[in-house]
């Protein structure tokens, strides 16, 4: 299916279902934008190679390249969030449904913002709507295990190969750079991590950016009364509104996870922080390209555990770790049962 731009304004306009839902998908692509969006440029800020608010411009920036021409190489991102779930063929119950995952992420993802903790809003995205089609459907027959299974195996290499490929990366430049003065790198690698940085922010539009706007089509299609609707078409206007939604919410929060990922954790120098950059943008592109959808917060984060663990264990502020590691372990059972019990309540108002 495709949506063209006219038909967007005008049905958004006459239907309220629609209004709403649109309203709650942006909600949730503006708090991705301030969760998750931080940590591509999180490093960059954090050794001072570029100030906030030129990373934050680069960053809606590439965020938008990654969105557009990531989504013409491969939307099977986009596509494996969309099949995902099934909220059933009755089209008002299941708008309502979506409506009702979609304020369960939000709120989920502000309550950890609010302890500047990196949650994965991609995992909220998930455990919610799988909750929510629980809740429509009285039971797990409105998830697609087979599509789920690679939010598993996107689990792992996120976490994995970001710790691993962090850690060798940066042993990599430290060898080839062994017998320069460092004084002769930093200009070159502070450069270089400018460059690091925008790599993490195109794949994170290449990953996230698919997500959500497959939800926004989904919320759309559903909300018009297409419950069958298997496949669709991504148009520009699409792209590169949440593109600019996303800027918008790591310029107006951004600075929280910034500060935990970038300043608390690890304390990276350029060559670092390029590493960093580097080996998570390198294992986003692998997933993107494979139609895995991972979390780009995992990825990040791990790939910086990965380069502070190489020069010592100790290098890294394992406490702040821990917070990451127990919002992680809680986002999927606590978000999807938020989502569940959302749609409960929805379902009682809105009925």
């Amino acid at each position: 299916m495709t949506l063209t731009l006219s038909d967007f304004v005008s049905q958004t306009l006459r239907t309220p279902m629609i209004a709403l839902t649109v309203l709650l998908t942006l909600g949730v692509i503006l708090v991705n934008g301030w969760t998750d969006a931080p940590n591509a440029i999180a490093t960059c800020i954090s050794t001072r190679a570029m100030p906030p608010s030129h990373a934050i411009i680069m960053a809606a920036v590439f965020n938008f390249l990654g969105v557009l021409i990531m989504t013409m190489v491969s939307s099977r991102v986009a596509m494996t969030i969309y099949n995902m779930v099934d909220f059933g063929s009755n089209a008002s119950d299941a708008s309502i449904a979506l409506c009702a995952a979609l304020f369960a992420i939000v709120s989920w993802a502000t309550a950890a913002w609010k302890f500047g903790i990196p949650t994965s809003e991609s995992h909220a995205l998930i455990a919610g709507l799988s909750g929510a089609a629980i809740a429509i459907n009285g039971g797990l027959s409105g998830v697609n295990f087979s599509e789920w299974s690679k939010v598993l195996v996107g689990l792992a290499l996120s976490t994995a190969l970001g710790f691993a490929s962090g850690f060798l990366f940066v042993r990599l430049v430290e060898l080839i750079c062994r017998r320069m003065n460092r004084s002769h790198t930093i200009k070159f690698f502070r450069n270089a991590q400018i460059a690091g940085g925008a790599a993490m922010a195109f794949m994170h539009g290449a990953q996230d950016g698919q997500k959500f706007m497959s939800v926004f089509l989904l919320g759309f299609f559903l909300a018009q009364g297409h419950t069958a609707a298997t496949s669709f078409e991504i148009p520009l206007w699409l792209m590169l509104l949440c593109s600019l939604v996303m800027g918008l919410g790591t310029s107006v929060g951004g600075y929280r996870i910034i500060k935990a990922v970038g300043l608390d954790m690890v304390k990276l120098t350029t060559y670092q922080g390029f590493a960093a950059d580097a080996a998570a943008a390198g294992c986003l592109l692998l997933s993107s390209l494979t139609g895995i959808p991972v979390s780009t917060t995992h990825t990040k984060t791990t790939a910086i555990m990965g380069v502070g663990a190489s020069k010592r264990l100790r290098a890294v502020d394992w406490s702040i770790v821990r917070e990451m590691v127990v919002t992680w372990v809680l986002t999927f059972p606590g978000c999807g049962l938020l989502g569940f019990l959302m749609v409960k309540l929805f379902m009682v108002i809105f009925k």
